[in-house]
């Protein structure tokens, strides 16, 4: 068997590195394709270093299994799927080989030499280097066109950002063919133009410069740095702490003295960096659970510090032209764990931003002042946007990427996503749009619990739910036909979103395609799904589905006329010709029910469990009364009664289990 994505078929598939990255790369691709039947290498010249990924390997996989998150067929044909050898011999017949060995330009030059000669001209290779130009480590590779970077974070099979760098000869179709490959096997593929250390790591890097530079300036203690530099950027750990786990000291001391030649002169490995990396030390950070506290004057230094650096950082990467706000603002804080930079930026004020990065350049005279943040404060700051654009066969492809949240939806998102359908709208070289999300498991994941949460007042949700119905709805008023492309679940406003839509095309075989929550957690849709669920698949059958809580199946919505087709292939290039269908005439949107009926429509019986009766009975005069008014009016009533749902018990109960238990976890409702 193989796994196929458009022009790639991968039947065998080599990582080349037994090391630190070269078996969670592995583990990643075995747990992904382990249905496909994909044989996989692992190759390595120290038996010692195979012996030791293999009982890696198999722990994690053992862990997998005890935990549930593998079943114990998938476990075993895991463990089957991969060899372990030393014989270059070995990797001929593969598709696509990934070398994770050492970051040293003499052994990968050497290793892909060798690979070349064993593999034929359709073989795809990529490096999981962390620092080094693809027009380096290919050299001497006859075919450059099929060569890449493929940069994975640490730990490579759960972190999903990869830095994808194309060579000045890789061949465009393969990057892009690459790019959807990435996302759809989970992970969170950008592309980056081909610099020293790409787009992230010279932030990484400069962010451990800076903490030992303040180390050695004697600003705080290395355990008060961590601290201040966690807390100041919303890091997962502190510079130290990420060093001692990743083992980065001696690749940060050596990318930060290449960096000096390649970038500007602050980059630099600092002495006492050196004396670490001399001495195989590690940084003397806090222990788990241990508190850390930091005078009030040292820690406003540090904050300055570790703010000025960061935004320094990101903007100089901006300066370069590798990357953009969007990818670097997102992959950032999802590869590093960190702040969003652009985003972090925003939100405490252009202004203050520049003057905190103006004061940190003069201290730090040898880093020029970014050129990206001086447009920035011009502008009124980053413009930065969670939907992506891109033209297909004259049709507009918008893509909800907020992959972190499952491309929930709150107020930002849903003015982006207006004004990119305006923005189409208004471009005669756009007959039609098709609005879809990133990855594969969620269109949308619904709205923002936290958003949700925060609503206090029966004038505060009937506001909110008239904002969200109002941005939605200009879905509805756009003049040119619009198809949404379910590449996942579309769950509460990603339903709601979906159905607003001209026309609804799902990927075949979902098993859950659709859902309506928030029975579930104690109150009603709010941006028009009472309403137009009851118009487009009948009243009783939408009655039950909203007020059940229950998930729909991309078979049974095609049943009930939820969506209008399934995609057998490509979700994207089924959509987009659709899309060209509907304008063309060739063909029809299906048809929506007015409202406006004076039928005596009841309530049928349903059985709603351990859902709350004070909310299923505001569902009910949303759904019954609503369908006798004109959408306009109907749209109305469901924002007062979403403001309704503001005051009961059931509401707040629901919200506060969903928070602390999860979704899975029964809310014990009052009633009240």
């Amino acid at each position: 068997m193989a796994f196929e994505y458009k022009n790639l078929k991968i039947e065998k598939l080599t990582v080349i590195g037994a090391g630190q990255i070269g078996p969670d790369i592995c583990l990643h691709f075995a747990k992904t394709f382990w249905k496909d039947k994909v044989e996989f290498v692992l190759v390595d010249v120290s038996q010692d270093a195979l012996d030791t990924a293999k009982a890696k390997i198999e722990k994690k996989i053992a862990y997998g299994e005890e935990s549930g998150a593998f079943k114990p067929d998938m476990a075993e044909m895991m463990r089957k799927s991969i060899l372990y050898t030393t014989d270059y011999s070995n990797v001929a017949g593969t598709n696509l080989v990934v070398e994770a060995a050492t970051e040293d330009g003499n052994i990968k030059d050497i290793i892909f030499k060798q690979v070349e000669k064993l593999t034929d001209d359709a073989c795809i290779y990529l490096s999981n280097s962390s620092h080094m130009q693809p027009e380096v480590i290919f050299r001497n590779i006859e075919n450059k066109g099929r060569c890449l970077v493929a940069h994975y974070f640490f730990p490579a099979e759960r972190n999903p950002v990869v830095e994808l760098v194309p060579g000045k000869e890789t061949d465009k179709q393969i990057t892009a063919d690459l790019m959807g490959f990435y996302e759809t096997i989970g992970k969170i593929p950008i592309e980056v133009g081909s610099s020293y250390g790409y787009a992230i790591d010279p932030i990484f890097e400069g962010l451990c410069e800076l903490a030992i530079l303040c180390l050695e300036k004697g600003y705080g203690s290395v355990k008060e740095i961590d601290a201040i530099a966690q807390k100041t950027l919303k890091q997962g750990v502190g510079p130290f702490t990420a060093l001692n786990l990743t083992g980065g000291n001696p690749i940060t001391n050596h990318g930060l003295e290449e960096m000096r030649k390649t970038h500007i002169h602050w980059f630099r490995s600092p002495k006492t960096l050196q004396e670490m990396v001399a001495q195989k030390g590690k940084w003397e950070t806090a222990k788990r659970g241990e508190e850390v506290e930091v005078d009030p004057e040292k820690a406003e230094v540090l904050r300055k510090q570790f703010l000025g650096g960061y935004f320094a950082l990101c903007s100089y990467i901006i300066d370069l032209g590798i990357t953009n706000v969007n990818d670097l603002d997102m992959a950032t804080e999802i590869a590093l764990v960190i702040g969003a930079p652009f985003t972090m930026m925003n939100r405490i004020g252009i202004d203050k931003a520049h003057f905190l990065v103006r004061e940190w350049c003069a201290e730090h005279t040898s880093f020029p002042f970014p050129k990206s943040l001086n447009n920035a404060m011009l502008n009124g700051g980053w413009k930065v946007s969670r939907i992506v654009c891109r033209k297909v066969k004259g049709i507009a492809v918008l893509t909800i990427r907020r992959p972190k949240v499952l491309n929930a939806l709150n107020l930002g998102v849903l003015t982006e996503l207006k004004e990119a359908i305006e923005k189409a709208e208004n471009d005669r070289t756009v007959q039609g749009i098709v609005i879809t999300g990133f990855g594969t498991k969620a269109f949308v994941s619904g709205a923002d619990i936290n958003m949700l949460a925060a609503l206090k007042t029966p004038e505060e949700g009937y506001e909110n739910s008239h904002t969200f119905q109002e941005l939605i709805n200009s879905i509805e008023k756009c003049k040119k036909p619009t198809v949404c492309a379910l590449n996942g679940f579309a769950f509460g406003g990603g339903n709601e979103l979906a159905i607003t839509c001209t026309a609804r095309i799902a990927k075949k075989g979902l098993p859950v395609v659709a859902c309506q929550p928030e029975a579930n957690l104690g109150f009603i849709p709010g941006s028009g799904g009472t309403q137009r669920l009851p118009r487009l698949v009948g009243v009783d059958i939408a009655a039950e589905i909203l007020r059940t809580a229950r998930p729909v199946s991309s078979k049974e919505a095609l049943e009930i006329g939820l969506i209008d087709c399934e995609a057998e292939n490509d979700l994207i290039e089924e959509a987009v010709d659709f899309a060209n269908k509907l304008v063309s005439g060739e063909a029809q949107p299906r048809e929506f029910m007015k409202g406006g009926s004076d039928a005596k429509l009841t309530p049928k019986a349903v059985n709603i469990g351990h859902l709350s009766k004070k909310i299923d009975d505001i569902m009910n005069r949303a759904i019954y009364e609503g369908i006798k008014l004109p959408l306009p009016e109907a749209l109305e009533l469901e924002a007062k009664l979403f403001g309704e749902c503001i005051l009961s018990e059931d509401m707040r109960i629901g919200l506060e289990n969903f928070k602390k238990n999860g979704p899975r976890a029964k809310a014990e409702f009052v009633h009240r």
